[in-house]
């Protein structure tokens, strides 16, 4: 089984230059992918020709890649779906994780994620057949873990609850103004759960425009958005970066010849309560 990554290249909204971005990736030395069988804002097939040129230079064998896809709900989809959206919901995961595996070219999946509860609050009949769905691709040997992601914290401990085989990842979009999604990541350390940060930048760009975030930066001799992959590795999450940038690839990369003190991460911490204070 792939090592579980420190840091997660993620696939949304790249269209056309897929392949080539999530090559330049790989090529670059990420070794964790993230995508969905979702056609509105992944390419997952892209991914999968990627991931074959890449195999191909014996750079890296696929047992050191961490793949991550997801399982998404027709209410995400476009028309381009996945499943017959007329089956029932465990028939409509099995030929979403088969189409996975065809596009990703692989015979499993390391961590397969439902891609978001069927409603905003709670969970649904629909999301434990899913699930339960899910389980089975695990016992079938497609799946080796799985997760969840877009989730609230009351969804979160009905899932862990209720499940067979528990999450292993919670994927959610990560705001500084709740203390980085603090509720859920306690949750998740508590339970033994890998938190997936995502949107670290885009969701936050408010708050990282504080001076105290540049002026750590400089004192680091780092950019700022490694300053803010180190706090979130720092702080036990995996971050996800989308970055087109190849620059950007590499400097994402290079966070692990660093740390930040425990006031440092503080700061990071408050900073949406510090940029709240300073208004």
């Amino acid at each position: 089984m792939a090592r579980i990554p420190s840091i997660i290249y993620g696939t949304a909204w790249k269209e056309d230059r897929t392949e080539a971005l999530v090559l330049k990736a790989l090529e670059t030395g990420f070794t964790a992918i993230d995508t969905a069988n979702q056609r509105k804002h992944y390419y997952e097939e892209g991914v999968g020709n990627a991931l074959a040129r890449f195999l191909q230079t014996g750079r890296v064998p696929r047992a050191d890649l961490f793949l991550q896809t997801k399982f998404t709900y027709a209410a995400g989809q476009d028309h381009r779906l996945p499943y017959d959206v007329n089956a029932f919901f465990a028939q409509q995961v099995r030929q979403s994780c088969h189409s996975s595996l065809e596009h990703l070219g692989v015979d499993y999946i390391d961590s397969y994620i439902l891609h978001g509860p069927n409603t905003g609050n709670g969970l649904t009949g629909a999301d434990m057949e899913v699930w339960a769905a899910m389980e089975a691709l695990v016992s079938s040997g497609a799946v080796r873990m799985l997760g969840v992601s877009n989730v609230n914290l009351g969804q979160l401990k009905l899932l862990y609850r209720n499940a067979h085989i528990k999450p292993e990842f919670v994927q959610n979009r990560c705001f500084a103004s709740t203390l980085w999604d603090k509720d859920i990541r306690d949750f998740c350390t508590a339970n033994g759960i890998y938190y997936q940060s995502f949107s670290l930048l885009t969701a936050n760009a408010r708050e990282l425009q504080n001076p105290s975030v540049a002026a750590l930066a400089k004192e680091k001799g780092k950019t700022l958005e490694q300053i803010v992959f180190r706090f979130a590795v720092d702080t036990g999450m995996m971050p996800l970066t989308g970055t087109t940038d190849e620059t950007h690839m590499r400097e994402d990369l290079d966070i692990f010849d660093f740390e930040l003190t425990k006031d440092e991460i503080a700061l990071m911490e408050n900073i949406a309560q510090q940029q709240e204070r300073q208004m």
